[in-house]
């Protein structure tokens, strides 16, 4: 006998389904488990499937204590996640996206896990960057930069609604998950993005010349989830 590499180290697992009712809400960025799911039985992902036996197991971002394994989430409800993005303008140009100001825009196609049933889950230890609507929200003691106490390196732990958060008051379990690295802006997927805020000219009526804060509206973290 030998063994068969199913999936290499560098790749997400993207063959469970999603448990019904939570993989159509997830954002992208969740802590998940797996959790057996009977067949025949009411989850309408593993019947369409096909299975057979007894149990199947389901991803779900319902967290409770001693779930394992763990992994983040990839599949969400913006961006790449929806299948055909978002519209751009809109009647007389009333509407845009701007992700970076939280303003998302229309969403114009099914969240991407909607024909599979199916969710892509991250196992293997790195750096990620998760949006700050998919974490703890908390604006004292959530992944959040108005959370004044937050650290450079501070334990990330996980919800019992599989949220990322530095407070282990609200984890699900007492477990790291990873650390916090810092917060940034979104860069639209370019490798360099000079901000218009960076560049506005001498006379430009909102920037005056002067380079102008920036929000942030994501969170750099390593993630290394325990066996």
């Amino acid at each position: 006998m030998a063994l068969e590499v199913v999936q290499p180290g560098v790749q997400p697992l993207g063959q469970f389904d999603g448990y019904d009712g939570v993989f159509l809400t997830v954002k992208g960025g969740e802590v998940a488990t797996l959790v057996g799911v009977p067949y025949p039985g009411t989850d309408k992902q593993a019947y369409a499937d096909g299975y057979v036996g007894s149990t199947r197991p389901a991803a779900t971002t319902v967290l409770a204590s001693g779930a394992r394994p763990l992994f983040l989430v990839d599949d969400g409800i913006s961006g790449y996640g929806t299948l055909f993005g978002s519209v751009i303008g809109g009647t007389a140009g009333q509407f845009s996206n701007a992700p970076w100001a939280g303003v998302p825009g229309t969403q114009l196609g099914p969240h991407s896990a909607y024909a599979s049933g199916k969710l892509t889950l991250w196992d293997k230890p790195g750096t990620y960057a998760v949006t700050l609507d998919a974490v703890d929200t908390d604006a004292t003691t959530g992944l959040v930069p108005t959370n004044a106490t937050l650290a450079i390196g501070a334990a990330l732990y996980a919800t019992d609604e599989g949220l990322l958060t530095p407070n282990v008051a609200d984890a699900f379990e007492n477990v790291v998950l990873g650390r916090f690295l810092n917060f940034e802006s979104w860069k639209g997927g370019s490798l360099v993005t000079t901000p218009v805020r960076l560049v506005s000219a001498a006379n430009s009526p909102v920037g005056l010349g002067q380079p102008q804060a920036g929000g942030f509206n994501r969170a750099l973290i390593t993630f290394n989830p325990p066996a």
